[in-house]
């Protein structure tokens, strides 16, 4: 068959690496990936004619082949990864990823707590345990995201956490992805694989950040979370890129009776990003909460999907985002919920909130909801507006400059989001990286003054 000329030089590159990449001897390993380069090499990269990638154009991807880094991640610079890590307290046990591959050095395996294994994605795979054999590659990779069949011909590195029945985290398990741009046009493919076994509880910060401004590179991340009966994972995601960074993401969740999902998704850098969140509520009274925060500027192009399955009785998800777009930036957001004819006594909420602070951004946004059950209550919304020059004259009125003004009434339209957000130097995080992106926030207490934790 004809292989595009995009997706040739990945071809080539599995055919060059498949031998190197953990857990190459293992046949049913191997199978997966040999079926997941088949998929993306038949369905190859996305175009205008895909319903779900209407708005947002791969054609940067396509232009240029990306390869996986040649440097040793321990080679990177202990004040590139302090500065990125931010105010993580110490205890909190913390993967650093280099350009995609664990830097040990780096790295703090504390003790995860009684019950919970954390370890690297590729000594997962060497000797893979009998939970991940059983969920490896089960979740992503459906029709329609190809890059989700990408990272699992390549994954060779990422975390694995497993927590056994009733088992629970003390702290946040942080994994930082760091990407240097040392070398230009670099492609990493972390996976994460999330396990939380029968009244099980987690708190798992996934946090993307960037030092070599101005060097491409394409990060593509796969998280897979499975929730067994009762089971808790709070997920926090941070995506605080370089401006030349390409990000596609997925995040695939499997939920079972009772269990309870936290997303919480914050994105701030990239040049084109993309964000996928698929939930499978597959038993009676789980539940989901979606939260998701984004500011773009400049020419800054980022695009959220989510979907949520109600599949069975008696579900709850709630969803909200909020964005903020500046300059020539674009945003999309299209969240579907779909309640089977099965999934009687659910409870759906969606709601999607823009600031645009330019005459030249645009935001396409389809909150969407499909009901196939009876006896249900369900809504969702959009609301896109600029700021209340009533408020601006308030506060100019009080000698507040003008700049400063729009940064305090745009900060506050974030702040209830942030405001959801327990792990107190997470949020102070955030509030740094919102604050280093608002012109004018730097005179404003309490935010200016602070020393910026993230890049």
């Amino acid at each position: 068959m004809n292989v595009s000329p995009a997706v040739a030089p990945y071809l080539e590159s599995f055919r060059e690496r498949r031998p190197a990449l953990p857990g190459g001897s293992l046949p049913w390993l191997r199978q997966i990936r040999e079926a997941a380069i088949a998929q993306f090499r038949d369905r190859g990269f996305p175009g205008p004619r895909d319903e779900d990638w209407k708005y947002t154009r791969t054609a940067p991807l396509e232009r240029q082949p990306f390869r996986a880094a040649t440097g040793d991640p321990e080679d990177a610079a202990d004040a590139d990864v302090a500065r990125c890590a931010g105010r993580v307290p110490a205890g909190c046990c913390r993967l650093v990823f280099v350009d995609g591959r664990l830097s040990r050095a780096h790295s703090a395996f504390e003790d995860p707590g009684d019950g919970v294994v954390v370890t690297a994605m590729r000594d997962a795979l060497e000797r893979p345990p009998e939970a991940l054999r059983r969920h490896f590659g089960r979740y992503a990779g459906r029709e329609g995201f190809p890059f989700a069949a990408l990272n699992t011909a390549f994954a060779d590195d990422g975390a694995f956490i497993h927590l056994q029945r009733r088992a629970s985290t003390p702290h946040p398990v942080h994994l930082l992805f760091l990407s240097t741009g040392r070398e230009p046009d670099v492609v990493s493919h972390p996976r994460v694989l999330v396990i939380a076994e029968v009244a099980s509880r987690a708190l798992v910060v996934e946090h993307y950040a960037g030092v070599g401004a101005g060097s491409r590179c394409f990060n593509n991340a796969v998280t897979e979370v499975v929730l067994e009966s009762g089971a808790c994972v709070e997920h926090y995601k941070v995506q605080l890129e370089g401006e030349s960074t390409y990000h596609i993401a997925s995040i695939e969740v499997q939920q079972a009776e009772n269990s309870h999902f936290t997303s919480h998704l914050t994105s701030l850098g990239g040049r084109l990003v993309r964000h996928d969140i698929n939930v499978r509520m597959a038993a009676p009274h789980a539940r989901c909460d979606l939260q998701g925060l984004y500011l773009a500027s400049g020419r800054q192009h980022m695009d959220f999907h989510t979907r949520i399955d109600h599949l069975e009785p008696g579900c709850t998800s709630n969803e909200v985002y909020k964005g903020v777009l500046d300059g020539r930036a674009r945003g999309v957001f299209n969240g579907r919920v779909l309640v089977h004819p099965d999934a009687q006594k659910s409870d759906a909420h969606q709601a999607n909130d823009n600031l645009l602070l330019s005459p030249h951004v645009e935001i396409d946004t389809k909150p969407q909801l499909e009901i196939h059950a009876d006896d249900v209550k369900c809504s969702h919304g959009a609301t896109v507006g600029q700021l209340d020059e009533s408020m601006l004259f308030y506060l100019r009125a009080r000698g507040i400059e003008e700049r400063s003004a729009r940064a305090l009434l745009t900060f506050g339209f974030l702040e209830q989001m942030l405001e959801t957000v327990p792990i107190s130097w997470l949020r102070e995080s955030l509030e740094h990286g919102i604050a280093g992106r608002l012109p004018g926030a730097a005179d404003l207490p309490g935010l200016g003054d602070r020393e910026e934790a993230t890049s």
